[in-house]
């Protein structure tokens, strides 16, 4: 070989391998590749002009075939974050971002499901996603890495897509006209009963949600460890419902938001709570102690598409109708919408269940531990009822109240039960404080 030839492959041969060492640092300093392996072209020695050539393409190839991420740095994990003082894990449930998409600084990556409820993860700054570092449906711990990414840099253009070949049009076959159809069995006798159709039998399976595996835990765990017992009464709701037939109008107007029943039970609930406080302690096990609260706490049932969730109304004794009404629109709005937070989720004293918006004309709520009693409202059918010794159609609802039998007489549950029940039909009870 000639000493030209010579000099030509050594320098083909140094740029070849810059043109590695190039990819190689691209692979891990960025950590996204898009393209071919470093390791794709073979050097033959073919003469000093393949030599050349072949060099070149690689050094091209090295420039194009790659995604780099422009960064100040290297990648960063993001831990899962923390969800709450008694949620030590979660499970993944949707990546709203992939490898190699730009995020701005606090847009969610993640969702995170968790046994109360789910958790957006969001981009501590601007920056491209690299890696995604856990699965749908996976747990994972609170501080391990969830996902890496670049900060300040852009996400990464996307190579053009590869022009489709120009399709080759297929002979069609000359067509033949076609034998007339003939029924393949002789058709039934006059009279006859064809047979019927076997109807279509399916089945289908899911995975539990964290969400909903919590509570049949809790829902278990109430029915082992409380002595629950329910008790019922009817209510009469004519002068409620009068009441809001005529301020319904003003109240929105006045306040924006809607006049309903519950802020009526709310607010009846604490006011009768307070009365027997019994039904508003509760019990330490740990401590073997009963802790009665001076101020109510509402949780109030709302129901989600991915399960029954209680939010929590604080201190409602000293709210009123409207702050109730505000409260509890802007509480099932979040809830629906999947963004309670956990502090809203933790500290009720008392739970009200409103089965009757789907229906529903009696049944036994089951204890919200450690919560000591839940009301269940149903309901409000017309119904025969005697007054003044006259028998009158009035619209009536039953109420029950569940309540844990362990530290509430009967003497104390019914008579809250009672309570709750003449403040309903008597209103202005509720407006007088009385």
């Amino acid at each position: 070989m000639h000493g030209s030839g010579r000099v030509l492959l050594r320098a083909a041969a140094r740029a070849n391998g810059a043109a590695r060492r190039s990819l190689t640092s691209l692979s891990s300093s960025a950590g996204v590749l898009a393209a071919r392996s470093a390791n794709s072209g073979a050097l033959k020695l073919r003469g000093a002009g393949a030599v050349t050539a072949r060099a070149q393409r690689l050094n091209a190839a090295s420039t194009v075939q790659f995604r780099a991420f422009s960064s100040s740095g290297d990648a960063t994990d993001v831990p899962v974050p923390s969800m709450g003082d008694s949620i030590s894990e979660g499970t993944v449930v949707e990546w709203l971002k992939q490898p190699g998409d730009a995020v701005a600084e606090d847009e969610v990556v993640v969702v995170l499901e968790t046994d109360k409820v789910s958790v957006d993860v969001r981009a501590p700054k601007s920056g491209t996603v690299t890696k995604t570092l856990a699965d749908v449906d996976q747990t994972v711990e609170i501080g391990v890495p969830l996902f890496s990414m670049v900060f300040g840099g852009e996400a990464p253009a996307s190579s053009p897509a590869p022009e489709a070949p120009a399709s080759t049009p297929t002979p069609v076959p000359a067509s033949t006209p076609a034998p007339a159809a003939t029924p393949a069995t002789p058709e039934p006798a006059a009279g006859a009963n064809p047979l019927l159709a076997t109807p279509e039998r399916a089945s289908r399976r899911e995975k539990m949600s964290r969400m909903r595996l919590r509570t049949a835990e809790r829902l278990k765990e109430s029915q082992n460890t409380a002595a629950s017992l329910t008790t019922f009464q009817e209510v009469d709701m004519s002068k409620l419902m009068g009441l809001r037939k005529q301020y319904k109008d003003a109240f929105e107007a006045k306040h924006g938001v809607k006049l309903g029943f519950m802020s009526a039970f709310v607010k009846a609930s604490a006011s009768a709570l307070l009365e027997v406080p019994g039904v508003n302690a509760m019990i330490d096990d740990e401590h073997q102690e009963i802790v009665y609260r001076d101020y109510v706490d509402m949780s109030v049932a709302v129901s989600t598409p991915k399960g029954l969730v209680t939010p929590v109304l604080k201190n409602t004794e000293s709210m009123s109708f409207a702050d109730v009404e505000k409260g509890l629109a802007e509480l099932a709005a979040r809830a629906r919408d999947g963004k309670l937070t956990l502090e809203e989720m933790t500290g009720g004293n008392f739970t009200i269940s409103n089965g009757g918006v789907f229906g529903s004309l009696m049944g036994t709520p089951i204890i919200n531990l450690p919560q000591s009693g839940i009301l269940g409202m149903h309901g409000t059918k017309m119904r025969p009822v005697v007054v003044d010794g006259e028998v009158v159609a009035r619209p009536m609802m039953y109420l029950a109240l569940t309540y844990d039998h362990r530290l509430i007489d009967g003497r104390e549950g019914v008579t809250c039960l009672k309570a709750i029940a003449d403040k309903i039909e008597n209103p202005e009870r509720l407006l007088l404080d009385i």
